[in-house]
C-alpha cells in the first residue's frame, strides 16, 4: 500500500514539475516574457491552496480511497488539457495566458488534496507510535517525483513535443487509479490482503475508537486556529514550501539562461538538486523518532530537528550568489534543498499528533493550504524578482525565509495529552 502511494507522490510531483522544462518551446509558442511566465507557474497554487483545503475535509467525510481516485483521474484528465491550453486560451478568451490559467488552476485543484489525504490514510492505517516514520516513507515521493521530473520530463521532450508530454503524464495517472481501485480500501479491517495478525499489530497502540456520532460529527475549520502551535507550525513549513517551489518552478530557466544549460543536459542536472532529498526526507522522520525514544523531548524531537535545517538551509541559500561556478551552485542548492526536506515529515508528524480522528483530515488539509501559498507567491515573486533584480535576488529572500521559519518553531509546544499520550505507547510496545 506504502509503495503504491509514494508513487502516486512523485506522479503527482512530475506531472506539476514537468511544465518548467517546456518553458522555452511554450514561452517562444505564445510570445511570453519571464514575467508572464512567472504568473503560469503560480497559477496552478490558486487552484492547489483551495484544493488542500477541501481535500482534508473530504477525507474526513469520504474516506481516503474516494479521494485518491477522484483527485488523480482529475488531475490526470487536467494533465492532458494543458497539451492545449493556450490554444484554448486565444479561443475562449484571445489570450494563451488566460487558456493557462484556467488549466492550471483547475489542476491544481485537483492535486491539492494530495498531501492531507495522505496523512488520512496513515492516521487510518498505521500504529500511532509509527506514524512520524511513515509519513516519512510517504513523503519520499515527493523529493522522488522532482528529481525524476527532469529524466521524464527531458526524455519525453526529447522524442516528442511538450504537448505529448503532458498526454503521456495523464494516462499514467489513469493506469494509476485502476490499479488502486482494487488495491486500497479506506480501512485495514476491510482488506482482504491485510491479515489477523498484521491487523493486530496495527491497532495494537491505539487509542479507542471514538463513539461513531463523534466520529461522523462535523470538524469546525476554525478549530484549527484555536491551536497556536498548529498555527506556528503551518507558518514554518510555509517556508520549506516556498524553497521547495522556488527550485522546480524555476532552477530549469535559472541554469539555461545563467549558466547556458542547453535542454538535453537538463536530464541529469535537474536531477542534481534533488538527489539529497530523496534520502533526507526518510531521515527526517526516523530521526525525530529516535530522538524521542532517547529522550522523551518534543521540543528536541521534532521543533529541534526543523529549527536546525532551517538554520542550515538559509546559511546554503545564501552563499549561492557568490558561487564562482554552476557546479558549485548545484552543490550548494542541492545541500540546501537536502537539509530543507529533512523536518517535512516532523511537521506532519506535529499535525498529527495534535489532531484526533474527527479532526486529522480537516487540520492536515488547513495545515497543507497555508503552506501552499507558497506555490503562488514563489513563482510569481521570483518572476517579479528575476525581472527587477535578477536571479540572485531569490537566493537571498529564500534564505530569509527559512530563517523566518527557523524562528516561529522556537515558540511551539506539544499538544496538551501529549505527556499522557507517549506514557500508554510505552506501556503497549
Amino acid at each position: 500500500m506504502m509503495s503504491v502511494m509514494v508513487f502516486i507522490i512523485a506522479v503527482n510531483y512530475i506531472d506539476r514539475g514537468a511544465l518548467a522544462y517546456a518553458a522555452e518551446p511554450i514561452m517562444n509558442a505564445f510570445n511570453l516574457s519571464a514575467s508572464d511566465w512567472g504568473y503560469v507557474l503560480g497559477f496552478f497554487g490558486y487552484g492547489y491552496i483551495v484544493g488542500t483545503f477541501l481535500g482534508g475535509a473530504l477525507a474526513d467525510k469520504k474516506g481516503p480511497k474516494f479521494v485518491w481516485i477522484f483527485a488523480c483521474t482529475s488531475w490526470s484528465l487536467l494533465a492532458i488539457a494543458t497539451a492545449f491550453a493556450g490554444e484554448i486560451g486565444v479561443w475562449l478568451f484571445g489570450s494563451a495566458v488566460a487558456g493557462f490559467a484556467l488549466c492550471r488552476v483547475l489542476f491544481g485543484l485537483a492535486e491539492g488534496p494530495v498531501y492531507a489525504n495522505m496523512n488520512r490514510t496513515i492516521a487510518n492505517w498505521i500504529p500511532t507510535k509509527d506514524r512520524t516514520f511513515y509519513v516519512g516513507v510517504g513523503l519520499i515521493g515527493t523529493p522522488l517525483g522532482a528529481m525524476l521530473t527532469a529524466p521524464v520530463a527531458v526524455g519525453l521532450l526529447s522524442i516528442a513535443d511538450w504537448r505529448w508530454m503532458f498526454i503521456t503524464l495523464g494516462v499514467i495517472g489513469l493506469i494509476w487509479v485502476v490499479v488502486w481501485n482494487k488495491l486500497f480500501t479506506d480501512m485495514p479491517e476491510d482488506n482482504r490482503y491485510v491479515s489477523k495478525e498484521e491487523l493486530a499489530i496495527i491497532r495494537k497502540d491505539q487509542v479507542e475508537e471514538e463513539p461513531e456520532d463523534v466520529q461522523k460529527g462535523q470538524t469546525a475549520w476554525f478549530e484549527f486556529f484555536k491551536h497556536p502551535s498548529l498555527v506556528l507550525n503551518a507558518a514554518s513549513f510555509f517556508g520549506f514550501n516556498y524553497i521547495n517551489f522556488l527550485i522546480l518552478t524555476w532552477t530549469p530557466l535559472y541554469l539555461q539562461q545563467m549558466y547556458g544549460f542547453e535542454l538535453r543536459s537538463l536530464w541529469y542536472v535537474g536531477m542534481i538538486p534533488w538527489v539529497g532529498a530523496v534520502f533526507t526526507v526518510f531521515l527526517g522522520g526516523k530521526l525525530s523518532q529516535y530522538l524521542l525514544q532517547k529522550t522523551g523531548s518534543f521540543k528536541i524531537a521534532k521543533p529541534g530537528v526543523i529549527i536546525t535545517s532551517m538554520l542550515l538551509t538559509a546559511i546554503c541559500f545564501v552563499f549561492i550568489p557568490f558561487a564562482p561556478n554552476a557546479w558549485v551552485v548545484l552543490a550548494l542548492m542541492s545541500i540546501g534543498n537536502a537539509i530543507n526536506s529533512l523536518p517535512q515529515a516532523v511537521y506532519w508528524s506535529i499535525v498529527l499528533d495534535a489532531s484526533s480522528k474527527r479532526t486529522v483530515g480537516t487540520f492536515s488539509g488547513l495545515t497543507h493550504g497555508i503552506i501552499t501559498s507558497a506555490s503562488i507567491i514563489a513563482p510569481t515573486a521570483t518572476g517579479i524578482l528575476v525581472a527587477l533584480y535578477g536571479y540572485n535576488s531569490m537566493f537571498f529572500v529564500a534564505a530569509g525565509i527559512a530563517f523566518i521559519g527557523m524562528f516561529l518553531m522556537f515558540f511551539v509546544r506539544p499538544p496538551a495529552n501529549w505527556k499522557a499520550e507517549q506514557e500508554r505507547m510505552q506501556k503497549t510496545s
